[in-house]
């Protein structure tokens, strides 16, 4: 399925979906090629019990808003096995988002998978949170992920902004609680392999590393930038705060 999404790509309009399940129970979604949508490219929207399966998404690494699949309001969701290449999140799990796992999926080009408020118990990296935003995201697992040449492997931005222009630091926040990255290993393109940059109003809390070796992409170093996170370390993390 093409979407000829090219000439809109440069307007980066939000709210246009190439494929949208919408209030759908026990649902399931096999087999599916979806490219060059003309933003997102595949949604579940208010729906209970879905399966996703070896669904294959591209689009061009420099198209905005070009999501690979969206995820709002929808409880019991796996995604599993399957590519997703796109300009913005691989996969973004959004407001009223319950029990999402992701499994074996390859990403990237793209912006990782992305979680936003208000969403919990989501499994198997990027955590951001809008600017102005409320709620929470809480029991997030990260685990059993393998980087090549990523920047910003792990990253919480509590201060994050759609925007072109630099962010600047909120004075209140979502709410970013019980989060694990566990087994986590490859390389880094930035110096910066791991970036928790969380709001001095709403700290983040109960962020945990366990079993982390990320290194630098060809030569140099890595190193761990940390404000305002209550950090638990387990076992071997490098780099750490």
């Amino acid at each position: 399925m093409g979407g000829n999404g090219g000439q809109t790509h440069a307007k980066s309009t939000k709210n246009l979906y190439a494929v949208t399940f919408m209030d759908c129970t026990d649902l399931r979604v096999a087999d599916l090629n979806i490219r060059n949508a003309q933003q997102m490219h595949l949604s579940f929207q208010n729906c209970v019990n879905v399966k996703a399966l070896n669904l294959s998404v591209t689009a061009p690494g420099n198209s905005p808003n070009t999501d690979g699949i969206h995820v709002t309001d929808t409880r019991n969701i796996t995604i599993q096995d399957s590519v997703i290449s796109t300009g913005d999140d691989c996969i973004s799990i959004v407001s009223g988002s319950e029990y999402v796992q992701a499994r074996n999926i390859q990403c990237g080009p793209g912006h990782g998978i992305s979680t936003l408020p208000a969403i919990r118990d989501i499994g198997h990296l990027h955590t951001s949170c809008l600017l102005g935003g409320s709620g929470y995201a809480k029991n997030i697992t990260f685990q059993n992920i393998e980087m090549e040449n990523v920047r910003y492997p792990i990253i919480i931005d509590q201060n994050y902004c759609d925007s072109r222009k630099p962010c600047t630091e909120e004075t209140s926040a979502v709410q970013v609680s019980g989060v694990v990255y566990k087994n986590i290993t490859g390389t880094s393109a930035s110096e910066e392999a791991v970036k928790f940059y969380c709001s001095k109003t709403i700290p983040c809390h109960g962020i945990s590393l366990e079993e982390i070796n990320l290194v630098r992409e060809g030569d140099g170093r890595v190193n761990a930038w940390c404000d305002n996170v209550g950090l638990r370390n387990t076992g071997k993390v490098s780099p750490r705060c």
